[in-house]
């Protein structure tokens, strides 16, 4: 039972997390190590136990784990083609793609280095595998938290509910994005007036350079044009980033009403990230999301995880460089005139 106990600390340590703020980072990635830590204890368990079918469980793991990485990058690819087709090629609608093309790069230096066997390729391969091993573990945590952050609702009362901007159309056009947005935060809306409340509509956005105007007035033309009072419609329109977005909301709330209690609404694959924004920048409020088209979510999922790995850029950099000093102190002692004797 001992071999569970860090399986156990860790579900402890998120579930303790999850109670003081279930906005934090690091919520996904201690639940991702308590999954993770079960599992190989499990694996122990049984290959202890039973070495014959441990040794046939691991050899199976490995096979679907590289039919895996082969399916993954050809979904990549296929979806990255659909993006740039239906998207245009900015450099957020390139993600999946540029994902997909490096598993393939990486599937292609492990073959390499079998063929060849040189040390150096093993250990560039060996530790390209263990970097790419670290991403996807902090991916497959964003990908589940995000999930059970969005479907786990809090049933608070709600001053606000503020609805974060995304872009007009052609200068002065709510596009079908935003309008999921907005028809989300409608629902929302009305769901807290059925409990007796009246809950301000902030629609938040600032004017872009290719816009005629603001995103926000945009955006409550498009709630007062759907019967939304307009006494109860406010705007935000300063901002042109998320995180301008919700502090800019803060101090428009805060001067109304000290006390406030709030919603954001965004797009699913956003929640996450704008959950998390919230807390960086003191907002108090959970985010709820709405749908997404199917062909856009993958690279939309893989640009906010790319957000999040920036804002904590050092802590990420830090252990990306201890890995590949690793590799290369393997790489060094294998070559030294010592280990050559």
């Amino acid at each position: 039972m001992l071999a569970y106990v860090p399986a156990l600390v860790c579900f402890l340590v998120f579930c303790f997390g999850v109670l003081v703020d279930r906005r934090r980072v690091s919520n996904a990635v201690f639940l991702g190590l308590a999954i993770v830590f079960a599992a190989t204890a499990l694996f122990l368990r049984l290959a202890a136990e039973r070495p014959q079918l441990g040794s046939d469980v691991a050899i199976a793991l490995l096979v679907l784990a590289a039919l895996g990485v082969v399916a993954l990058a050809w979904f990549l690819l296929v979806n990255g083609v659909t993006m740039v087709r239906k998207e245009g090629r900015s450099p957020a609608n390139l993600l999946s793609l540029g994902a997909g093309l490096a598993l393939v790069a990486l599937l292609g230096l492990l073959v390499t280095a079998l063929v060849l066997h040189t040390r150096t390729l093993l250990v560039a391969a060996a530790t390209a595998v263990v970097l790419t091993g670290l991403v996807v573990f902090l991916f497959a945590c964003f990908l589940l938290y995000a999930q059970l952050y969005e479907r786990v609702r809090i049933r608070r009362r709600a001053d606000y509910v503020v609805v974060l901007g995304s872009g007009l159309t052609g200068g002065d056009t709510v596009p079908p994005l935003l309008a999921s947005r907005l028809d989300r935060a409608r629902e929302e809306h009305a769901r807290l007036s059925r409990r007796g409340r009246r809950p301000v509509l902030l629609t938040s956005g600032g004017q872009g350079p290719d816009e005629k105007l603001p995103e926000s007035h945009a955006m409550a033309d498009y709630l007062i044009a759907r019967g939304v009072p307009a006494d109860l419609v406010e705007r935000e329109d300063r901002s042109t980033t998320t995180e301008e977005n919700l502090r800019f909301s803060k101090a428009l709330m805060e001067r109304a009403k000290p006390d406030y209690r709030c919603v954001i609404v965004t797009n699913n694959y956003h929640v996450f990230r704008a959950a998390v924004t919230a807390r960086r920048t003191g907002v108090r409020g959970h985010v709820i999301g709405a749908r997404t088209a199917s062909y856009f979510w993958p690279s939309a999922m893989i640009r906010e995880f790319v957000a999040l790995l920036l804002t904590y850029r050092r802590t990420n950099a830090a252990i990306f460089l201890l890995l590949v000093l690793g590799g290369l102190a393997i790489w060094w002692l294998g070559w030294s005139p010592s280990a050559r004797v």
